[in-house]
């Protein structure tokens, strides 16, 4: 199939590579216009571009999807799907309307469950057990449209976000070929979704990281795994941030401690009491500092039992 590809990120690439390594034909890309990042706020390319420009794939950045050059641009290719994923705007009617059988979207949750932006955190920050990739025909509601394929996933105890949706671009970009190559025809097994089903997953904000230590522990592991790598779960140590990366349930006794109090320092990291239960945490990043085992943040910053955070 002749394909134009939307996307932005690595879990996007991660399904670019997977095409390109297929039968299929990517005839151009369409990816967010070059941005800074990191610290040193770097004007860089999206993964997309980049591996646009290593393949010599003509590569569109548009900064808006209604001006009417990039539209004629896009049907002049005369592409036979619209493939989407991770690329972080609506498309517009006129576009979805552009390929000669359908605009198809890899989302990463079981639709209509977290329907959004952030399945992959939502699931987490919630306590789920089960997520999943899932296939669908795009329609101009977002992440509405009729499912075609679905693959269910386990979530670890001890896997963050960040990692999840890494090992579900896998899972999903193996289903986005697979489908490709079962319907060469376009006739894609179509199944509406259940409305009465829908849940959402809506932006992350930076509000949502800061650790409340009279909830459960289970809570505050599931808020330390959900907001990876952003905004993080965070807690203040004098007056600053500091980032919990990394914990886990601890068996120490806490009877003799209120919620947030330290009661125990090992060479593991530091023991946080909870209302019901301690929480370990492993590995931190002070504000403007780098990461590192909370191991050596006790050493260095004098963690003692009886530390209030």
């Amino acid at each position: 199939m002749r394909i134009i590809f939307f996307g932005s990120d690595d879990f996007a690439a991660h399904h670019l590579e997977h095409l390109l390594g297929s039968r299929h034909k990517v005839l151009a890309c369409v990816t967010g216009p070059d941005k800074p990042q990191g610290r040193g706020m770097k004007i860089s390319a999206s993964p997309i571009k980049q591996i646009a420009l290593e393949r010599q794939i003509p590569c569109l950045q548009p900064l808006s999807l209604k001006d009417k050059s990039i539209v004629d641009h896009l049907k002049s290719y005369e592409a036979d799907i619209l493939v989407v994923v991770a690329y972080g705007r609506l498309l517009t009617q006129e576009i979805l309307d552009i390929p000669r059988m359908l605009c198809m979207n890899v989302h990463d949750s079981l639709l209509p469950k977290y329907r959004g932006a952030a399945p992959v955190n939502r699931a987490i920050l919630n306590g789920d057990k089960e997520t999943g990739v899932t296939i669908q025909k795009m329609a101009l509601a977002l992440d509405a449209g009729d499912i075609i394929a679905q693959e269910k996933m386990d979530i670890d105890d001890d896997e963050n976000a960040a990692q999840l949706r890494m090992r579900m671009a896998s899972v999903g970009a193996e289903l986005l070929v697979k489908v490709l190559d079962k319907s060469p025809d376009g006739q894609f097994p179509l199944s509406p979704q259940d409305e009465t089903q829908v849940t959402w997953a809506p932006k992350l904000t930076k509000e949502m990281g800061k650790i409340d230590w009279h909830a459960q522990a289970q809570s505050i592991l599931d808020q330390v795994r959900g907001l990876q790598p952003w905004p993080g779960a965070y807690t203040s140590y004098k007056g600053k941030m500091l980032k919990v990366i990394q914990a886990q349930i601890s068996m120490e006794d806490k009877a003799n401690y209120t919620p947030g109090q330290v009661i125990k320092v090992d060479r593991n990291g530091f023991h946080v009491a909870c209302p019901d239960k301690g929480l370990l945490i492993k590995e931190v990043q002070p504000e403007a500092g780098k990461l590192m085992p909370a191991g050596s943040f006790v050493a260095g910053y004098k963690i003692s039992p009886g530390f209030s955070f």
